[in-house]
């Protein structure tokens, strides 16, 4: 019976804590790992968010991505501490590696509204989080304490940009209070080490962005067939949550953008509070996250079934561009942003302007307002690095698009694609409409 009632509790703990599709402990294991190789001997220390209250709290708690990506663990209110393996060296000890996840402790009267909570000292925390060690967060003054020697040593963390705050900036302050630091350490910023690793997904990742697109494309149909003028956008972005929501996603990936008539060349429209005319068109962006993980697409539709002449022009010319920028990628080489040769924004831009012309008879380029495409994983706009060519495990958009607002006249399209282990690219979207002929029978098939 004891057997029994632990493994209930086991189980119990597990949906709590993780409650997502989680990878495997030794996945998290691995990043900390190579983000501790990186750090030429520093320690990191990172905060999780404390749960939001007030109006805050009426989205419910997600998860910072580093910390996430580094831990798996999808709680408030916790650290966790890398300290990598360091040789002794005159008045410093040798130093193992060390890894430690804090958590808080238990609070009974607390967790009557919030469910069960892991107890970091019982003996079954370290197989459940995948850390070797896990402990009360009020031992980790203590702990840093004893990794970080004295003097000016450098600490990893995860540093804010001028004016705002992080999800370590609290906890930090919380430490400097409390004198946590032996002398005055170095603090240096650990999200471009972590951006470096995040730049390219492993297969698991890749696998829940697959789920998250795949979500998200079923989504986008049901909007193709409910698309009908006199509805409200909002209508197209509540069934848009519905749809992705019933197949596992636990959340939009950015605020849905339903935009029609001149609300279809407003980059970031998201009122979606207009009525959908009769020969409007309609830029649907909008993708749902599956545990944790993004996805990012766009369609185009004609409000009344049929493109006009004019819309079905400027769509052929968006669709154009994103094909020749696929055609001309080359794993190792492209290159996602600037001007170069072997950008695939450049492929786009030029594609653009040597096709078509505004009402005036200049080229469409100057209504290409943004770049290509983005990273995407734990974020829609993942922290990657740009820097790097686009190989083996990259994953990212190309959403060429044209908005004409005297015309009222918005084109975009946007898949999010991944590069395979063998360079060749692969479209996570390609089940989703893509020509305009695929689209009028997609809404006219409703």
């Amino acid at each position: 019976m004891k057997k029994v009632l632990s493994f209930f509790v086991f189980a119990v703990l597990l949906r709590t804590a993780f409650g997502l599709e989680r990878q495997p402990n030794a996945d998290y294991h691995s990043r900390r790992e190579a983000l501790s190789k990186k750090t030429a001997g520093a320690v990191v220390v990172l905060f999780a968010p404390m749960e939001a209250d007030g109006p805050n709290a009426v989205y419910g708690f997600r998860q910072d991505n580093n910390f996430y990506y580094l831990s798996g663990w999808a709680e408030p209110g916790a650290s966790l501490v890398i300290a990598p393996a360091v040789e002794a060296s005159g008045n410093t000890p040798a130093r193992p590696y060390t890894e430690i996840l804090f958590l808080a402790a238990n609070n009974t009267v607390e967790e009557k509204w919030t469910g069960p909570k892991l107890n970091p000292q019982s003996p079954d925390a370290p197989k459940i989080t995948g850390f070797d060690r896990v402990e009360v967060i009020d031992k980790l003054r203590d702990e840093l304490a004893h990794l970080i020697p004295s003097g000016r040593a450098k600490v990893y963390s995860d540093l804010p940009a001028y004016g705002e705050d992080s999800a370590s900036t609290d906890g930090l302050n919380w430490l400097k209070r409390a004198h946590a630091f032996i002398g005055f350490p170095a603090f240096q910023d650990v999200k471009p080490l972590i951006a470096s690793l995040r730049t390219y997904k492993d297969s698991r990742e890749i696998d829940l962005i697959r789920k998250a697109t795949d979500a998200s494309v079923a989504a986008q149909l049901a909007a193709m067939r409910a698309m009908n003028p006199g509805i409200n956008e909002r209508e197209i972005a509540a069934l848009l949550e519905y749809e992705w929501g019933k197949r596992g996603c636990e959340r939009p990936s950015y605020a849905p953008i339903v935009g029609s008539g001149f609300n279809s060349t407003v980059l970031h429209y998201s009122d979606d509070s207009g009525r959908i005319q009769a020969g409007d068109v309609v830029v649907i962006d909008a993708a749902g996250e599956y545990s944790m993980y993004a996805s990012d697409i766009t369609r185009t539709l004609p409000a009344s079934g049929k493109f006009t002449p004019r819309q079905r022009e400027i769509y052929d010319i968006v669709l154009g561009a994103a094909q020749a920028a696929i055609a001309a990628f080359q794993s190792g080489k492209s290159t996602m942003r600037g001007d170069g040769p072997d950008s695939l924004n450049k492929v786009a831009k030029e594609y653009i302007n040597s096709h078509g012309k505004d009402l005036h008879g200049e080229t469409l380029g100057k209504y290409f307002i943004h770049g290509l495409g983005h990273y995407v994983g734990l974020a829609v706009h993942d922290d990657n690095d740009y820097s790097v060519p686009l190989g083996p495990g990259a994953v990212f958009t190309i959403e060429p698009g044209i908005y004409i607002p005297e015309e009222k006249l918005g084109v975009r399209i946007e898949d999010t694609l991944y590069v395979d282990t063998s360079g060749k690219l692969v479209n996570l979207a390609a089940a989703l409409p893509h020509t305009a002929d695929e689209v009028e029978r997609a809404i006219m098939g409703k």
